[in-house]
């Protein structure tokens, strides 16, 4: 009979599932009490990427300045009238300067459409003659990078303290890997990348891949390397934005897919790794990361039942190298062939396995698409929990060679704890807090969940190397994941095509 393991209670400090989610409830905490933070800018556009824009901004101000003078909009005249002449002189600092004032006059408009056409061209070209490299690089800037970097610095170290690692040498690698993020969003920030959806993880995930695979990981800096901690405290914060109030504002179309989508494509992921010669661990962790939500789940479902971390990592690592692909074209396949925004949204939702590639490959397919995608995705995320406890319940059992149940403790021991953080920042944040408060909070926090992700990301390639990669399974495990992922895309696409396409419901209003 086997022993029945006792409670470690250290666990709640000793290890990164427990403290994951403290430091994303300190997090929470402090910006739920009222504290604000600005991270820093690193949208930037080139001159000749402006002047590009010059040519449409003159056209609406002209037709703006028309409309004016039919309205006798005599405060708002002069301005659109400077803008015009600025624009037409092409000084990007002059143009800059006539939006800027254009908009503070705004507030004197009589009638209140003109105005908000106004202000918002306004506002547009005033953020885009900003934009500049010189205001990313400038000393105000730059003092509020160095002051995330203090506070990620400090939420991560008293983590590593209470963890037992070197506090000297994680604090080294850890401005390293910083700086190394602060490339990435630098170089996702420019208008021209942003505008082909190439975010900020993939240049983060890329750059940690040319440095593990050309010069090497030194020891020192693999101490800041830690992939699951940071990803973790992010999805505990993902949390606190997956508000279920939201999916119920939009209807139970997105979870109806999202259940047939998820037991699906994971029983067909299982199959094709089994029938590979996978076993059940490395079968269930790619076909929770590609039929729900890629990352998220394959961290979930890895600690659910026991799994190796090199699976792990090589199944996220399959994730976000798939994901790349995916984001760049299926917006443009939804394009092409003409499908509605709620069809195109459904299916990006439900195939592309990273929130922020929904988020961005939503974008290219629209802003109506966007929402969709982003309500399905939301959708498949609330299932982690549920997907993680099955697994860790049917990897119990499994694993018991004498007849007798598992002990709910067992089960316990074996469930994802930041689950139970992302679940209850989601519970919190829905019903809880007045909604005032919760988006005020979440517009801050959701600063800090990118920036966890993209250091996790960072971390991941750097964890890769891509001879272990084609090593690991022979090649098994990736070609288990691209088959399931195939059978994902045209599966999801008939869902999406049935549910959202007004085949067998009327079509959603979103």
């Amino acid at each position: 009979m086997e022993e029945k393991r006792p409670i470690d209670w250290t666990t709640l400090w000793k290890k990164d599932d427990w403290m994951s989610v403290w430091i994303g409830f300190i997090i929470l905490i402090i910006f739920m009490a009222g504290a604000t933070f600005k991270m820093p800018s690193w949208r930037w556009m080139t001159d000749a990427a402006f002047e590009e824009t010059l040519p449409g901004n003159l056209k609406k101000t002209e037709a703006l300045l028309k409309e004016a003078e039919s309205k006798a909009e005599t405060g708002l005249q002069p301005h659109l009238l400077a803008l015009k002449t600025a624009i037409e002189g092409k000084d990007r600092k002059a143009i800059g300067s006539a939006a800027d004032k254009l908009e503070k006059a705004v507030k004197d408009a009589k009638d209140k459409d003109i105005g908000k056409k106004v202000d918002k061209l306004a506002k547009d070209i005033k953020r885009d003659a900003t934009a500049t490299i010189g205001k990313v690089f400038s000393g105000t800037n730059l003092l509020q990078a160095l002051y995330l970097l203090i506070f990620l610095w400090i939420l991560g170290a008293i983590g590593m303290a209470f963890m037992g690692m070197p506090l000297g040498k994680f604090t080294i690698g850890f401005v390293i890997v910083y700086i190394c993020s602060a490339i990435s969003f630098f170089i996702a920030g420019n208008t021209t990348v942003s505008y082909y959806g190439l975010e900020v993880v993939f240049w983060a995930l890329l750059i940690g891949l040319l440095i593990s695979n050309t010069v090497g990981v030194p020891d020192w800096l693999k101490t800041a390397v830690k992939t699951e901690f940071f990803i973790k405290i992010g999805l505990v914060l993902l949390g606190a934005e997956v508000l279920f109030t939201t999916i119920a504002k939009v209807g139970a179309y997105g979870m109806v897919q999202s259940i047939l989508v998820v037991f699906a494509v994971f029983y067909f992921c299982f199959w094709v790794a089994k029938k590979l010669g996978l076993d059940d661990e490395f079968a269930s962790i790619l076909g929770a990361a590609v039929s729900i939500c890629g990352v998220s789940a394959a961290i979930a479902a890895g600690g659910a039942v026991k799994g190796d971390q090199k699976k792990i990592s090589h199944t996220i690592s399959l994730v976000l190298l798939c994901a790349i692909p995916m984001l760049i074209f299926q917006p443009l396949i939804a394009k092409a062939v003409g499908m509605s925004p709620a069809v195109a949204g459904a299916w990006i939702g439900g195939t592309i396995d990273t929130t922020g590639a929904v988020v961005a490959a939503g974008a290219i397919a629209g802003e109506a698409a966007m929402a969709v995608a982003v309500v399905v995705k939301m959708a498949q995320n609330v299932l982690i929990g549920l997907a993680a406890f099955l697994l860790a319940v049917w990897f119990t059992f499994k694993g018991q060679t004498t007849g007798e149940k598992p002990s709910f403790m067992e089960i316990w021991f074996r469930f994802p704890k930041f689950v139970v953080g992302f679940i209850i920042a989601s519970v919190v944040f829905s019903f809880v807090l007045p909604e005032a408060t919760a988006k005020a909070a979440t517009g801050i926090t959701a600063g800090f969940r990118v920036w966890w992700f993209t250091l996790a990301f960072l971390c991941i390639g750097l964890d890769t190397q891509f001879k272990e990669l084609v090593s690991m399974g022979g090649g098994r495990p990736a070609a288990a994941f691209l088959i399931a992922q195939l059978f994902n895309i045209f599966w999801t696409l008939l869902l999406s095509w049935l549910i959202f396409g007004g085949v067998l419901f009327p079509v959603p209003k979103f």
